[in-house]
């Protein structure tokens, strides 16, 4: 029965008959009065469009044999929404955060959409692009314009899908800070100094957009009418507050820490650096793209890659095609184990429990045999808590290694597939009846070594922001005292030869991933000069042929981790040439050890912003699909 948008409000309204209602009771009500106002059709579809849309519990979670569903969405239309209800007058905050942990289990629908029935809010959760609200009274309700964006939640969901990608505002962020830097570096303010500044200051944007500064705090400071040497003042100010914590000003800001401000020197500035600043301030930070961003600003924050900018660069699913065997297939075919070990546990507790409870308590032999059946179920259940405990406790222990990390991407992508491994486990383990658990894994995942210093940091804040970023997208609080976990294990440092002629050492690791540089060997003298080009030969001499190219040393050193037991698979990007000539003896070296599990021959690849052909190879304990 249609119901008229006048009607709809009066009894919604603040005074209204329906206002008083709880939050349980007003929910399915609301929704379905609103259908009817919009013309829309009402929940009738338990697989497809519902109420109370839930993670299905069974096995132990069960009640009296049968699934249990406990509700996550109030409302649930599948490939268009999720919708959460809330008292009037009660944040919504919470709400969309209950949405966003899980959205997974939810089929990830491409709207969030919570209400405390006075308002909607619908938040656009498309892949690839930056998370947009949009807010409707419920005084608006009789504009023929609103109700038809809001039946297009219902029936059209990509209308609300934003113009701009991540991947947009990422290059225009690139491309703006890279004109600052030049500037300042023509000033004559040293590279690496016009490096750190500039990555602080992004690192603010970004803090403020996702609201770890106090709202628009950076915003406002850049946007204040005064002169550059104040400004400048202003800014150290800022910087050593984020470090140590404490007041700016009146506004109350947290201890960072994590090494990004422990050096500060801001550089004398210009009002075309303000403007600048300025102008970078109102791009969506929050909404920039850690698996291209390093590689982005590595471009326009050294002197020595500029002439890259604007060239294309490695898309994350190629990468992807060494995590996923390397990482993430071993990880879940672990979990798969540990998951049926679990599930055999607590129907055990559960057969056991249903045996102690038919047994009669008249006699003392009989007590004794209920106490002896419920002990043994009570050791079953701890059993699947321990084996689920043991599990995360693996996933916090998991080191990733990229011994040539450049800017991050690898680590990025690496330490996001530990993590959504982690969000999965817990869903599928709170599934089967156990308590799901604190976020274990995080920055102390992910290891690097990097020679090129401004590369090293970007990589550090590519982390750093990428953790920040799953944590907000997932629904997750931020972790605080401090805000950044210290990345010193992301080191700066050459990954093959130390200064004195000896081998470099890499830290233990379960899986390497990278990209080694690409240099032929008939070019190593030209580039690496021939003290450094003897050296490393000299180093891996009876190892690494002469003739060969730079990167086999890289698949030598993981070979050698591998047969030390220091590791447990690999996963590099090498030249196609690796499969002929010199290159050749090391992969023979590779396969002696150990096994080559997974191999492309010749694939596309980006290396310094010029498109070439590779091989990607994975090799090790083997990839279990």
């Amino acid at each position: 029965m249609p119901v008229q948008a006048k009607d709809f409000i009066h009894k919604w309204s603040p005074g209204g008959p329906a206002h008083e209602l709880n939050e349980r009771a007003g929910a399915q009500a609301h929704f379905i009065d609103l259908c009817r106002v919009l013309g829309v059709p009402e929940p009738a579809d338990p697989d497809d469009y519902c109420f109370e849309r839930g993670l299905t519990k069974t096995g132990s979670a069960a009640v009296l044999g049968k699934p249990r569903t406990d509700g996550f969405a109030d409302v649930w239309k599948r490939g268009a929404f999720a919708w959460e209800y809330k008292a009037p007058g009660k944040s919504l905050e919470g709400a969309l955060k209950q949405l966003m942990m899980y959205a997974l289990p939810l089929e990830n629908p491409p709207l969030l959409v919570v209400s405390d029935r006075l308002r909607i809010e619908v938040h656009t959760h498309f892949t690839g692009t930056p998370s947009e609200r949009h807010m409707f009274a419920l005084e608006d309700t009789t504009r023929p314009d609103v109700q038809q964006r809001l039946r297009n939640v219902w029936l059209a969901p990509d209308a609300y899908k934003p113009r701009r990608t991540n991947r947009d505002i990422t290059e225009e962020a690139a491309r703006t800070f890279a004109g600052t830097a030049e500037r300042l570096r023509v000033a004559g303010v040293p590279a690496h100094e016009v490096s750190h500044f500039l990555t602080q200051c992004l690192f603010c944007f970004f803090a403020e957009d996702v609201r770890l500064l106090p709202e628009r705090l950076f915003e406002r400071l850049v946007g204040v009418n005064i002169d550059p040497a104040a400004m400048r003042a202003h800014l150290g100010s800022l910087f050593q507050t984020m470090r140590d914590g404490g007041l700016f000003g009146v506004d109350a800001v947290p201890w960072f820490n994590g090494g990004l401000f422990q050096a500060i020197a801001v550089p004398a500035l210009t009002q075309a650096d303000v403007a600048a600043l300025k102008a970078a301030s109102a791009l969506n930070w929050s909404a920039i793209d850690p698996s291209i961003f390093g590689t982005l600003f590595e471009r326009g924050l050294d002197p020595g890659k500029r002439s890259q900018l604007g060239a294309h660069y490695t898309d994350p699913a190629t990468i992807l095609r060494l995590v996923e065997p390397v990482v993430q297939r071993p990880l879940l075919a672990e979990w798969a184990a540990v998951k049926t070990a679990i599930a055999e546990q607590l129907h055990k507790r559960d057969d056991l429990r249903a045996e102690a409870q038919a047994v009669p308590s008249t006699t003392k032999a009989l007590k004794d045999k209920f106490a002896r059946l419920r002990t043994r179920a009570n050791e079953a259940e701890r059993a699947a808590q321990s084996n689920f405990a043991t599990f995360l406790e693996r996933l916090k222990n998991y080191r990733v290694l990229d011994p040539a990390c450049g800017s991050g991407n690898f680590l990025y992508l690496a330490l996001k597939c530990l993590k959504d491994i982690e969000h999965q486990v817990n869903l599928e383990a709170e599934a089967l009846g156990l308590q799901r658990q604190q976020d274990v894994t995080g920055p102390h995942n992910v290891l690097g070594i990097e020679l090129n210093e401004f590369a090293a940091e970007l990589a550090r804040v590519t982390v750093w922001i990428g953790e920040l970023q799953w944590r907000i997208q997932q629904g997750y609080g931020f972790k605080t005292q401090p805000v950044l976990e210290p990345l010193d294990h992301i080191e700066c440092r050459d990954a093959v030869l130390n200064a004195d002629g000896s081998e470099a050492v890499w830290p233990k690791a379960d899986a390497v991933v990278g990209n080694p540089p690409f240099v032929g060997d008939k070019k190593m003298r030209g580039e690496l000069g021939d003290a450094y080009t003897e050296g490393l030969r000299a180093a891996y001499k009876g190892r690494v042929p002469g003739g060969a190219d730079l990167v086999c040393y890289w698949f030598e050193k993981a070979r050698g981790q591998i047969e030390a037991g220091a590791l447990l698979r690999a996963g590099l990007v090498a030249t196609n040439s690796i499969r002929g000539g010199k290159n050749r003896e090391v992969l023979d070296r590779v396969v002696k050890t150990t096994r080559i599990f997974e191999a492309w021959s010749d694939e596309a690849w980006v290396n310094d912003g010029a498109a070439v052909r590779v091989s990607l190879v994975a090799f090790g304990a083997g990839s279990l699909s």
